[in-house]
């Protein structure tokens, strides 16, 4: 797994939200996220989840792009 309880993370392109549970079942990870401008919980596998490196509210087109950027330098 590469995200933990309570890790801040990007879903559905520029959502933030926040780790509640991870599943680790036996092809693939599995989140539950609270996603705060959804007001709920959903599961999204692990590759529709991205670590959020920025630390601001909301997203920018500049903070995407070093976003992106940052990520493909992990």
């Amino acid at each position: 797994m590469k995200l933990t309880f309570g890790d801040i993370v990007i879903v559905d392109e520029i959502e933030l939200g926040v780790v509640i549970k991870c599943w680790a079942g036996e092809e693939q990870v599995n989140y539950d996220i609270y996603v705060r401008s959804y007001n709920s919980i959903s599961n999204y596998k692990e590759s529709e989840v991205r670590r959020y490196l920025v630390r601001h509210k909301y997203l920018s087109e500049e903070e995407i792009a070093y976003q992106n950027n940052a990520e493909n330098n992990i």
